[in-house]
């Protein structure tokens, strides 16, 4: 009985460490988070000036507020597949 109960605990954190990255893949995933977050910053930049673009209070873009906006989201969404094709990346080398 104790040596099944050593051997199942043993197991347990043979499995445990199995699932942790390594620090090359944490140090490559905090890239990928800054890519996002520079992007993530940029955008919202990019959207406040588009704000300022149109002053009048009607509900409605003007055309270069709303190619500023589709600028920004673009800018967005790029940023966020270049840090999870990063992450992937990083994934794939700790295996």
């Amino acid at each position: 009985m104790k040596k099944t109960f050593i051997a199942a605990i043993a197991s347990v954190a043979l499995i445990t460490l199995a699932g942790c990255d390594s620090a090359q893949e944490n140090k490559q995933e905090d890239v990928a988070d800054a890519v996002r977050d520079n992007a993530d910053a940029t955008a919202d930049a990019m959207e406040n000036k588009a704000d300022t673009l149109d002053t009048t209070v009607d509900g409605v873009d003007s055309t270069a507020e709303q190619k500023m906006e589709d600028n920004a989201q673009a800018v967005r969404e790029q940023g966020e597949a270049k840090a999870d094709a990063m992450e992937d990346k990083a994934d794939a080398q700790d295996k």
